[in-house]
């Protein structure tokens, strides 16, 4: 099993949100195999408090206009660790801190990477 063309296009929505707002280390993880009821995990990495609730922010934001139903969000108070559930997809969004102490990359290291499409900025092709 693999995770859906819908999973894909929703990752690469909340991947271009998470960017927008400086998002770092972005990693999308095709879980369809192990969590039958979800086929992308999204991680990605925000540098403070104030960025990762901005990171959510903007991705919960995008993938509402793009028609998609929040089911959950979690950890937005303490905006140290993100969650939102989408179905699909399960969007975490860390703290630079939390995202090396939990470790979900570790915990999910035989999933297959799902590609990401993430434009270079103009000023890093000079």
């Amino acid at each position: 099993m693999t995770a859906t063309t819908n999973g894909k296009e929703m990752a690469q929505i909340a991947a271009l949100a998470a960017d927008a707002k400086g998002g770092d280390d972005l990693v999308a993880l095709d879980v369809s195999e192990p969590l039958p009821l979800v086929d992308v995990f999204l991680l990605v990495t925000g540098r403070n408090e104030r960025n990762v609730a901005a990171i959510a922010d903007e991705i919960e934001e995008k993938l509402l206009e793009a028609g998609h139903k929040r089911l959950r969000r979690e950890g937005r108070q303490e905006s140290r660790w993100v969650l939102l559930d989408f179905g699909d997809l399960v969007v975490h969004v860390f703290h630079e801190e939390e995202r090396v102490y939990y470790g979900l990359e570790r915990l999910w290291k035989d999933c297959p990477v799902v590609p990401l499409e993430i434009p270079t900025p103009a000023h890093a092709v000079e």
